[in-house]
């Protein structure tokens, strides 16, 4: 019988082939005491397994750098902190020599405790942590007990989907996409730090998802979407045709992938459409530009904190902001501040407990609250600046009051700048993102201190429906189509073009084509997107007439209902666009 899940986009991409289960969970240790006479013993086989772990991991962080690059390398150093971390060493050590233990039964309490620690005292998004401490223990366990490490995946079969309760960054840079085809997760976030690696090494991935281990039996037959977030177990004909006709309308794209992104992204009654790219990693700007990105509308920053025992100085920010703007030289890119809070979070902040930190303490709140970590950003922002057409762009903002603190700091920064004899841009532009209500409906008074609108369409959906985006139970609630969502952005469009600056969109609606033709319609002719999106909507573009879009969307901003809306929409854009190839969890109501 067929089965769909349905849980979180982690990696773009389409895969089918047979489950495949990796439990890398720690083994039982037997509880063991020792003679007084053998406690050093255990101490130095604690040390060895230590020295090997950090060994191995070291390796790792060698060959992913390699792969990879240096900035995902760095992935790999909270793990290896711990292995230092005097809270781990010194308290198996205690249990050792005070207890009698066994090296393996110590340093298996200790870690229960720092467990059981974390979770309460720490932010309650600490998912990363754990798991970065969790994959250390499983390592060191295995070796200090003699088994084989459960982490070694060289014998791993071809063609398999990998379900897992959730990976980590060295069970991830093992994986060969040769071999393992997508992921599947019972927990985890885009953002965690495997994720981050997966979309590096293009493997589909979807978290999430509850209870995939339990539903998914070894060597079943899945195919896995990354892009809308959708497993389904022994698919039929139906899913298996829906899914390969979409995989090989892909494959075409990427076969001509050179040939689209050199074509003109304009419509077939001659409106340009710009079209640029949201990257989370420096690295990722060669695959968007290949893919015909001019530009960059989202580029995340927290990829330089998230998961660091230490704030990342300011040399280290401003060389990966230079990379990006260089690689786009003739482009725009816009370097979004840190969107810390809610599902992402430093080690080295204390967050707080917050029952919603989704509407706690998060994005611009946290930068302004932290001028320390703030401020060392903001120059290297406006150093970068010197290298390129480089935007800075502030997270959920709500008020003006927001944006004039902002602009406070960065001239306090430019003037520092100016006295060290340091080069910048001194017209730089700043704006920020539209994600909440209160920032639509405050769009006009907004746009009197902005430089530029890009409105984030993911949190604007969730915060304008106060559905949580991350709940897959409440997935068939979260419609971009709904009229008050259409009705905010139409808003926002034509504050920003009475206002005089530009409105994009860099949210998830900008890269299925239902939803682009709908933005056109708005007159929003600048679009942003993961990379892997840009040729299919750059056909798109060239598909379609941006009077028709405009005629489709006037109907839409009157219709009552989000089916209404979508009617609307599906009516003008007609038989151009083959909507079948690209349905998604949140179209898959759309009338056919």
């Amino acid at each position: 019988m067929t089965i769909v899940l349905d849980g979180l986009p982690a990696s773009e991409g389409i895969a089918a082939g047979k489950i495949f289960h990796l439990r890398w969970g720690a083994p039982i240790v037997p509880h063991v005491t020792v003679a007084e006479a053998q406690i050093e013993a255990e101490v130095e086989r604690f040390h060895a397994a230590r020295s090997w772990a950090k060994a191995r991991l070291l390796e790792l962080k060698r060959s992913t750098e390699i792969r990879l690059g240096p900035v995902e390398a760095r992935i790999f150093e909270p793990q290896i902190l711990m292995l230092d971390d005097v809270e781990v060493v010194d308290g198996t050590l205690r249990y050792v020599r005070e207890n009698r233990l066994s090296a393996e039964r110590a340093f298996e309490w200790r870690m229960l405790e720092l467990q059981a620690l974390w979770s309460r005292t720490s932010h309650p998004m600490v998912l990363d942590r754990l798991n970065d401490l969790q994959d250390m223990v499983i390592r060191v366990l295995h070796r200090l007990l003699g088994h084989h490490d459960p982490t070694d995946l060289a014998t791993l079969e071809e063609g398999v989907i990998i379900v897992s309760r959730d990976l980590t960054p060295s069970l991830m840079m093992q994986l060969d996409p040769r071999t393992v085809l997508g992921i599947a997760t019972d927990h985890g976030t885009r953002t965690a730090h495997w994720a981050i690696l997966a979309r590096s090494l293009e493997i589909p991935a979807v978290v999430g998802l509850g209870d995939v281990t339990t539903r998914a039996k070894e060597g079943l037959d899945a195919i896995l979407d990354g892009r809308i977030g959708r497993v389904v177990l022994e698919p039929g004909p139906e899913e298996r045709d829906s899914f390969g006709s979409r995989q090989r309308r892909i494959d075409l794209w990427e076969d001509d992938v050179a040939e689209i992104a050199a074509l003109e992204s304009v419509t077939a009654d001659g409106q340009y459409v710009e079209l640029r790219a949201n990257l989370d990693l420096p690295e990722e700007a060669s695959q968007a530009r290949a893919h015909g990105a001019v530009g960059v509308g989202l580029f995340r920053t927290e990829f330089l904190v998230v998961g660091r025992n230490t704030m990342p100085v300011e040399e280290a920010q401003y060389e990966a902001y230079r990379a990006v703007a260089e690689a786009f030289p003739s482009g725009a890119v816009f370097i979004r501040t840190f969107d810390l809070g809610g599902d992402k979070f430093p080690m080295f902040l204390h967050m707080p407990r917050e029952e919603n930190p989704m509407l706690g303490w998060r994005a611009i709140r946290v930068c302004l609250d932290e001028p320390h970590l703030f401020r060392t950003q903001l120059r290297a922002l406006l150093r970068a600046t010197a290298h390129g057409d480089v935007r800075m762009m502030l997270p959920l903002v709500n008020d003006v009051d927001e944006v004039r603190a902002v602009r406070t700091l960065l001239d306090e920064e430019s003037e520092r700048l100016v006295q060290e004899g340091i080069p910048f841009n001194t017209g730089y532009k700043l704006g920020v993102m539209i994600e909440t209500p209160a920032a639509a409906l405050d769009a006009a008074e907004l746009a009197r201190h902005c430089d530029f609108f890009s409105i984030g369409t993911n949190d604007l959906v969730q915060y304008t429906l106060a559905v949580d985006r991350t709940n897959t139970r409440l997935a068939k609630l979260y419609n971009p189509f709904h009229p008050a969502v259409v009705r905010q952005i139409h808003q926002v469009a034509r504050v920003g073009r009475a206002a005089g600056i530009e409105v994009s969109v860099c949210g998830e609606m900008a890269a299925h084509p239902l939803g682009a033709f709908l933005l056109l319609g708005l007159d929003i002719t600048v679009l942003s997107m993961g990379w892997p999106s840009l040729p299919e909507i750059k056909k798109m573009v060239r598909d379609i007439r941006i009077e028709d879009a405009r005629r489709a969307a006037r109907k839409a901003l009157a219709a009552d209902t989000s089916r209404d809306v979508a009617a609307c929409l599906l009516e003008g854009i007609g038989t151009s666009v083959d909507l079948k190839v690209f349905s998604g969890r949140w179209s898959l109501s759309v009338p056919e």
